[in-house]
């Protein structure tokens, strides 16, 4: 059963048993607990990725992390939500599309909260694939690619209006092809 899987049914199971609908800091503790005593002292859970899946699975989740996404109420919910991927960086131009799409809608209809959100959902994005990339634990290449796609999250918020010409230009240079290929690069 992938781990993943596993974490999830612990979180909703431990929250059924003891009949949690809000769900704070020290709820998350404890989940944390519960996740470390069922998996093991190895096991790492962060404390955002157990709010999400309370928030995914309705809960009124009150905790806040830099690495959070903001809650989603409609209908912003339904139009944003799982926007943000970035797997890899097909994944992430995806979802970059995806979100700009969101945000041209957002700000044709002069609607601050709602481009406000997609801004917000990609600062969290531009956060997390930094984190990744400076976390020694994850392999090179990944790390490297979670970096690119950092600086694609920060050149869309820099400059919105530019950033898919940007990005055509990017993907054409000789170092985005060398991140992209790894393997062939070396080689050469």
């Amino acid at each position: 059963m992938p781990r993943t899987l596993r974490k999830k049914q612990i979180i909703l199971e431990y929250c059924r048993s003891k009949g949690l609908e809000r769900i704070g800091p020290e709820e998350i503790r404890a989940l944390e607990n519960e996740l470390h005593s069922r998996l093991g002292p190895n096991s790492k859970t962060s404390p955002s990725y157990i709010a999400r899946v309370l928030r995914e699975a309705g809960k009124e989740v009150e905790y806040r992390d830099r690495f959070s996404a903001p809650p989603l109420e409609e209908p912003y919910a339904s139009r944003v939500r799982n926007l943000l991927q970035f797997h890899d960086f097909a994944s992430a131009e995806a979802s970059l599309r995806k979100l700009n799409e969101a945000y041209r809608e957002y700000l044709e209809a002069s609607d601050r909260i709602g481009t406000g959100l997609v801004r917000s959902l990609l600062q969290k994005g531009k956060l997390r694939a930094s984190s990744m990339a400076a976390n020694p634990r994850v392999g090179q290449d990944k790390r490297a690619e979670k970096a690119e796609i950092a600086t694609w999250f920060r050149i869309w918020l820099e400059t919105p209006d530019l950033f898919f010409d940007w990005l055509e230009l990017r993907k054409t240079s000789e170092e985005f092809r060398r991140l992209s290929f790894p393997a062939r690069a070396n080689e050469e």
